[in-house]
C-alpha cells in the first residue's frame, strides 16, 4: 500500500521547509535508510532518510520549492499503484500556510532526519531592469546619434534629451554622451530582489513576536577590565598552544551569576513562568542568512577550555549549516557579543522563551580616576534586555552587579572550576 511522506519537523521553530534536492527521482527503488531528501530549515539542512521501501511514485515539491510542516511532498508504494485517491486525500487533510497547526507532528513511522548536509549555494533572484529608452516620441526619431553613442547611452542609462551634439552637423558621439553622464542622474535605479532563506524569514518571526509582546528594558553596566586582561593573558601562556578569548570569560561569569541569582535563569511561558535548574548558556553566532543560537550546556561547571573549544566548534558548523536541533535547544540565558566589530554598546532583542539577553561591547581604553590619579583603564560596557512579566530592575540590577564581580575580580571565577 502507498504511504505518504510528508514534511518533517525539523526544529522546534521549524513551519516549513524547502526541498533543497531530491536523491531519488519518479520511478527509483527505495529502501530503509535510503536518503530521499535534502532538506533546509530555518536553521540546517539535513538529509532526510526513508524507513519505508517500495518505488518513488510521487514528487509533489520540487526541488528548490518549500511547503508546511506536514505538507505532501512525496508518496512511495508499489510500482504502477494507482495513488490519485490517496494524493487528493492527503493533500485536501494538509495544513496550509493560511492556517498553520500548532506543533505539527511528522509520522515517525515514514521518514526521518539523521545528519547535516552542506547547504546547496543559491543565487540572487533578481529581477530585469529595463533599459532607458532612447527613442520616446518622433523626435528622438530625428535626433542624429551614432551607433556607439546610443549603445554607451543605453548601458550608462544617461538621457539624449537635451544633449547637444559636437559632431557633424549636430551629431551626438561618443564624448558627448560621457560628458552628459559626468553632470546626469542615472535614469535607471539598478536594485535585486533575493528570495527570503527559511532562516532569515524565522529571525524576522520569532523576534518581532519577542519585540512586541515581551515588555523589555534595559539595563547598562560599565566594566574595569584591566584584571580580566591581564587573566586572559596569563592564561593563554599557561595552557598554550590553545586559548581562551574574552567571550569565554564572559560566558563563564554569566553562567556562575546565574546560580546565584536563579530567579533570572528564567522563562515567560504564558501561564507559568519556568525557573530552570540548570544553565544552558545560548551563544549567538553570525552566519551568511541571519543568526544561529548554539548552546553551551551546563556552563557554570565547564572550565574555560571546554567552554573555549565548544563555541569555537558550535561556529564552525553553523557557518557550514551542519549544527543539529540539541546544538541550538534548551538556552536559559543568551549572550550576544559585537565588541570584535568595534561597537562599544547595543540593545539586544530577547531570545525566546529566555527572559534575558546580554549585549556585549567592545573593550576601549580611556582615562579613569584610580586611588586618586589619572590612568588609562580598560573598560568594557554590556546591556541586559529584561523581559519585565519575569525580571524587574531591581533583580537584574543585582544580577549585573554580581556579573562585574566575577569579571573585575576573575580570580574568583576561576577559583570555582579548573582552567
Amino acid at each position: 500500500m502507498a504511504e505518504v511522506i510528508r514534511m518533517p519537523k525539523l526544529s522546534d521553530t521549524m513551519e516549513e521547509g524547502v526541498i533543497a534536492s531530491w536523491q531519488k527521482k519518479v520511478g527509483d527503488q527505495v529502501n530503509g535508510g535510503d536518503v530521499l531528501a535534502e532538506i533546509e530549515s530555518d536553521k540546517a539542512t539535513m538529509e532526510f532518510e526513508s524507513f519505508h521501501a517500495g518505488t518513488l511514485l510521487h514528487i509533489e515539491v520540487d526541488a528548490g520549492k518549500s511547503t508546511i510542516v506536514d505538507g505532501v511532498i512525496a508518496i512511495i508504494g508499489e510500482k504502477g499503484e494507482d495513488i490519485q485517491a490517496l494524493l487528493k486525500e492527503a493533500k485536501s487533510a494538509s495544513p496550509s500556510k493560511e492556517a498553520k497547526k500548532e506543533e505539527p507532528k511528522t509520522d515517525a513511522s515514514k521518514a526521518a532526519p539523521v545528519k547535516a548536509a552542506s547547504a546547496p549555494e543559491k543565487k540572487a533572484q533578481a529581477r530585469p531592469v529595463e533599459k532607458a529608452p532612447t527613442k520616446s516620441n518622433a523626435a528622438d526619431d530625428r535626433m542624429k546619434i551614432s551607433p556607439l553613442a546610443r549603445r554607451l547611452a543605453e548601458e550608462s542609462g544617461v538621457s539624449l534629451r537635451g544633449i547637444r551634439g559636437s559632431g557633424e552637423n549636430g551629431r551626438i558621439v561618443k564624448r558627448d554622451v560621457e560628458n552628459a553622464g559626468k553632470h546626469s542622474i542615472p535614469q535607471i535605479e539598478r536594485s535585486r530582489d533575493v528570495e527570503v532563506s527559511q532562516m532569515r524569514k524565522t529571525i524576522a518571526r520569532r523576534l518581532s513576536e519577542s519585540k512586541f509582546s515581551a515588555p523589555h528594558f534595559y539595563l547598562t553596566i560599565d566594566l574595569d577590565m584591566d584584571r580580566a586582561m591581564e587573566a586572559r593573558v596569563a592564561i593563554n601562556e599557561a595552557i598554550a598552544p590553545e586559548k581562551i578569548s574574552f567571550n569565554d570569560l564572559v560566558i563563564k561569569a554569566v553562567a556562575v551569576a546565574l546560580k546565584d541569582h536563579p530567579d533570572v535563569n528564567a522563562g515567560w511561558h504564558g501561564d507559568f513562568i519556568r525557573y530552570n535548574e540548570h544553565v544552558h548558556i545560548g551563544v549567538a553566532v553570525a552566519v551568511d542568512e541571519g543568526l544561529l543560537v548554539p548552546v553551551v550546556r551546563h556552563a557554570d561547571g565547564k572550565p574555560l577550555t571546554q567552554i573555549s573549544e565548544e563555541v569555537r566548534d558550535f561556529a564552525k558548523r553553523a557557518k557550514t549549516k551542519k549544527l543539529q536541533p540539541e546544538d541550538w535547544e534548551g538556552n536559559t540565558f543568551t549572550i550576544s557579543n559585537l565588541g570584535m566589530f568595534g561597537i562599544e554598546e547595543f540593545t539586544a532583542i530577547i531570545n525566546p522563551p529566555d527572559s534575558c539577553i546580554m549585549a556585549i561591547g567592545s573593550i576601549r581604553q580611556e582615562p579613569v580616576v584610580k586611588k586618586g590619579e589619572i590612568v588609562v583603564g580598560n573598560r568594557m560596557k554590556v546591556t541586559m534586555s529584561c523581559d519585565h512579566r519575569v525580571v524587574d530592575g531591581v533583580l537584574g540590577a543585582q544580577f549585573l552587579q554580581t556579573f562585574k564581580k566575577y569579571m573585575e575580580n576573575p580570580i574568583v571565577l576561576l577559583g570555582m572550576s579548573s582552567i
